[in-house]
């Protein structure tokens, strides 16, 4: 069986990466309570044993209930998302969200027997921070951070910090890199994504 890795974990995790927002009537218990709702989500699908694509179909749709991902989407983009018109956008955010789903979804069937304990939470600025254990088989213990907002109207995790690893920052460069290798081209990086992963 294939041993998880920190990075492997750091990774897989960044699919789950969304967008800060103002916490506005969400509290402490429903910003620990989302966490630990997709926390036990990830681990069935993991645990039900499934081929690896339904269990792929398994996880966009949780990353599709429980993130922002017109958001996510916007922020990847960045500053190239000013000039994409409408149709570029809507096209983007669909192949993105795909993507993220096919690119990191493919190695959740590595953490079966892993766990995540949720320690504290607290109110920072204008969100809560969900502060959890992870423990991976064969590797000592490390944090993961969960920054929960309701922005958009949702309760919803925005981004996530292991190891002081912004994994939303992360997916905004891996994109840039992306973009930047097509010289810009945003429907080239669209056709690209909806085969990647």
């Amino acid at each position: 069986m294939k041993t998880v890795t920190r990075r492997g974990f750091v990774a897989s995790a960044a699919a789950l990466s969304l967008i800060p927002g103002a916490a506005l009537a969400l509290n402490e218990a429903q910003a620990r309570g989302l966490v630990d709702q997709v926390v036990g989500q990830i681990n069935a699908i993991i645990d039900a044993g499934k081929p690896v694509n339904a269990m792929l179909g398994d996880f966009e749709r949780l990353f599709k209930t429980y993130g922002d991902t017109s958001y996510i989407a916007a922020f990847t983009l960045g500053a190239d998302g000013r000039r994409a018109s409408a149709a570029q956008k809507k096209a983007y955010s669909k192949a993105f969200i795909s993507y993220m789903s096919r690119k990191y979804g493919r190695r959740f069937n590595e953490f079966k027997g892993a766990r995540l304990e949720t320690k504290s939470v607290k109110r920072v600025k204008n969100y809560y921070e969900v502060k959890t254990t992870a423990f991976l088989r064969g590797q000592s213990p490390f944090e993961v951070n969960f920054h929960v907002s309701d922005r958009s109207g949702q309760n919803k995790f925005f981004n996530m910090h292991i190891e002081g690893v912004n994994l939303l920052l992360t997916e905004r460069t891996e994109i840039g890199s992306m973009l930047d290798k097509r010289r810009g081209n945003i429907d080239a990086l669209i056709k690209d994504l909806r085969k990647a992963g």
